[in-house]
């Protein structure tokens, strides 16, 4: 059984960091791709950020320059470090892992990611 361990989230003021990390078990063949997604109040969840096994990243416009993610493959964990964070940041972000071989995504539990001005 896959599962997802988020870890990182807070209450943080603007112009703040944070490092959220997201450790997948259960994983038998390797992860082809994992990321984050992130929900807003009375919004779509949206794609933040992705990264492929070999290291490819995709992020949204939006966090471009300022959020990094990065993965330790030995580990299945993924680590999404948010500087400049802005209070539209303010979500619950989700990890999500694709393992190979699968033909389903799995998702963690979420977690809060709170940014005042």
């Amino acid at each position: 059984q896959v599962q997802l361990a988020e870890s990182g989230g807070g209450l943080v003021q603007a112009g703040g960091s944070l490092r959220l990390s997201c450790a997948a078990s259960g994983i038998r063949f390797g992860i082809n791709s994992m990321g984050w997604y992130r929900q807003a109040p009375g919004k779509q969840r949206e794609l933040v950020a992705v990264i492929t096994r070999s290291g490819i990243t995709n992020y949204t416009d939006s966090v471009k320059g300022r959020f990094t993610l990065s993965r330790d493959n030995a580990k299945n964990t993924v680590y999404l470090q948010m500087n400049s964070l802005k209070p539209e940041d303010t979500a619950v972000y989700y990890c999500y892992c694709l393992p190979f071989l699968r033909n389903t995504a799995y998702w963690g539990q979420g977690t809060q990611v709170t940014v005042s001005s």
